[in-house]
């Protein structure tokens, strides 16, 4: 599909050695990177099965995150990779722009999203120009924005890019539309994400992988351990 009522999905990921910096204190580097690839394979696995989306386009130059992309019939782009979320997005929106489709961006590690959550993103949008967030469970990050046309709204990402986002939105005459989808809104960036993951217990890889570790529930702040 090539029009505007296409929308392909947008997943930046960055260097997976350097991923998940913010768990060193519970997780070794070993670790982070086998965490954050299991979360992409759930986000892949969850956006390939959706029959709403036109496509995938992961925004990366990892080899291991390329390798995944395409096992799950996705493409690649290596512009803007290496320059951070904001750029890796804005790439992605170009490339779309030119192919006349709208853009879902999320990131890669919110391994609970469903294809039900992305089609109920998709289904709520209104004709072009237009504007939907998922705002993260605490109301700063931006868990995924669907823009139609690609470059409808100028996207800077970041901890507290959701209200940033509605107010570029209103510059640009769009009223955007806010979804609360729980499990969106929870990324794992902190060992607090990763507790609050685990009392989900939502079926997933990523949740058999880290049951399979035997982490504690919640270590001590004092407690620096580190796991697998």
């Amino acid at each position: 599909m090539s029009d505007e009522s296409s929308v392909w999905a947008v997943v930046p990921v960055k260097d997976m050695a350097c991923a998940k910096q913010r768990l060193a204190g519970i997780l070794s580097p070993a670790a982070r990177q086998a965490l954050a690839c299991v979360m992409l394979e759930d986000v892949l696995g969850a956006l390939a099965a959706t029959r709403e989306l036109a496509g995938i386009l992961v925004v990366t130059a990892d080899p291991v995150a390329a390798a995944m992309a395409e096992r799950f019939g996705a493409e690649t782009l290596r512009e803007g990779a290496l320059e951070g979320h904001t750029r890796a997005v804005q790439a992605a929106a170009a490339t779309l722009k030119r192919r006349s489709a709208g853009m879902l961006a999320l990131p890669g590690d919110i391994p609970l999203v469903t294809p039900a959550d992305i089609g109920q993103i998709i289904g709520v949008r209104v004709p072009a120009p237009s504007f939907t967030i998922v705002p993260a469970r605490d109301e700063q990050g931006s868990n995924a924005v669907l823009c139609t046309p690609a470059d409808a709204v100028p996207l800077r990402f970041g901890e507290n890019s959701f209200f940033p986002h509605l107010a570029a939105a209103r510059a640009r005459g769009i009223e955007p539309r806010i979804l609360h989808l729980p499990r969106i809104g929870l990324d794992i960036d902190t060992p607090e994400d990763l507790t609050e993951f685990r009392r989900v217990r939502a079926p997933s890889r990523t949740l058999e992988m880290l049951e399979h570790w035997n982490l504690p529930s919640a270590a001590p702040r004092h407690d620096r351990r580190r796991f697998a």
